[in-house]
């Protein structure tokens, strides 16, 4: 079995947000869900949820007992935290809990970017595996410094892109690679207005609507065609006002939607080729849509040589009208609420229970010396194969800074 810490009790952890349960699809949580039920199953022991503010665990720890535990047979919703109730502002509980835990823990991080570094690199040192929300970090320096780290450390290290579990994009990704070259790319993925709320805290300041969610696709991209192409360069744009308007914040200019124009080259020419093979991505992210049918808007197109490829994962042909929700596409591929006939929690198939689940075999086969973390590459997004995400999305923040394009340079280039 695997010990599980938690950092982070906001949304997609707990789902209990502002004092109460969020208004978003993620009510009660993913992250400490799915970590009850693999208890519930025997392969996890001990869980801590740590944040930074310990008055939040009573609402919280209620928040479980009544969306949780009274809703699922056998789900038991305890867990340790840190730091203690009572107190209001801890920002280093984390280096506790890490410490009053043996080495080889499943460590998972939910928290905004900007902390993701500092909290993913005293996890390492501390001996235990860590699975970080996307985007893994901001800028290619700290995701190579972690990336060397966990190498020396032996401890697994992996960013949550749990589209790689959804049954179409895994597919998709697989396919890409039997379609001949790759020529284009284009993906959108949103939010409702409502969301920003949650993110008040960070958005603009901290971080950005790309960094967030463009993420995910630029991932399922390059998983499909790293080994045959390579980003040399990204151009963005954004545009302004309706966040400002929706948080009534001045003091910071916060980008509603965000396009990144991705420029791709071969990585080696095939003999007798003519020319270097180049190709474009389009990746666009929004949180200023209104509220539709789905909490989330999310497709992509891919072109190559030899055929194309369309998802559109947020309308899986299930629909559902109720009085409390009205009119709505859900998918409960992702994350499946509804309690099996006895009473259990039934979502062990969907994609982001999957991602999870993956992460902590993972570490107990590597703890259990049946795998290494480097034969953890071909199954999980880990550092060591994502590094070009992070390249792409750190360019694109430059290029919204600098208001021009720029380049990615490769280690092989000299």
């Amino acid at each position: 079995m695997a010990n599980a810490i938690l950092v982070g009790a906001g949304e997609y952890t707990t789902g209990f947000v502002h004092g109460a349960a969020s208004a978003s699809d993620k009510k009660i949580g993913v992250v400490g869900l799915v970590m009850f039920d693999l208890r519930r199953r025997g392969l996890v022991k001990r869980i801590a949820i740590v944040d930074v503010d310990g008055t939040r665990f009573p609402g919280v720890r209620e928040h479980f007992a009544k969306n949780i535990a009274a809703r699922y047979r056998e789900m038991d919703t305890s867990f340790e935290s840190f730091p203690d109730d009572s107190v209001q502002h801890d920002a280093a509980a984390y280096l506790r809990a890490f410490q009053q835990f043996p080495a080889g823990a499943v460590v998972t991080i939910f928290v905004p970017d900007i902390f993701h570094f500092e909290i993913a690199k005293a996890a390492i040192i501390a001996g235990h595996h860590v699975l970080i929300a996307k985007p893994a970090v901001q800028h290619l320096r700290d995701h190579m410094e972690l990336t060397q780290l966990a190498e020396q450390t032996k401890v697994l290290a992996a960013v949550e892109f749990h589209k790689r579990w959804d049954p179409c994009y895994a597919d998709a990704i697989g396919r890409m690679r039997d379609l001949g070259s790759f020529s284009y790319f284009s993906a959108y993925m949103s939010q409702p207005k409502l969301q920003l709320h949650t993110f008040k805290a960070w958005a603009g300041r901290h971080s950005d609507i790309s960094f967030y969610l463009n993420s995910h696709h630029i991932d399922v991209h390059c998983c499909g065609v790293r080994h045959t192409m390579r980003p040399v360069g990204v151009h963005a744009a954004a545009s302004v006002g309706i966040a400002n308007e929706v948080l009534g914040v001045s003091d910071v200019t916060i980008e509603d939607t965000i396009t990144l124009l991705t420029t791709w080259e071969e990585r080696q020419p095939a003999e007798g080729s003519a020319c270097k093979l180049q190709a474009h991505a389009v990746y666009t992210a929004s949180w200023t849509t209104p509220k539709t049918d789905v909490h989330s808007q999310q497709q992509f197109h891919y072109l190559a040589s030899k055929g194309e490829i369309r998802i559109d994962q947020a309308h899986r042909g299930y629909v559902c009208a109720s009085d409390s929700d009205g009119y709505a596409s859900i998918n409960p591929l992702y994350m499946c609420y509804t309690p099996d006939r006895a009473g259990y929690f039934a979502g062990q198939n969907g994609y982001g229970y999957k991602s999870i689940e993956a992460f902590v075999d993972a570490a107990m086969r590597v703890n259990a010396g049946k795998a290494t973390p480097e034969e953890c590459c071909d199954s999980l997004a880990t550092l060591a194969t994502t590094a070009e995400v992070t390249a792409i999305l750190e360019a694109g923040r430059m290029s919204l800074d600098v208001r021009r394009p720029v380049r990615i340079v490769h280690a092989e280039d000299g």
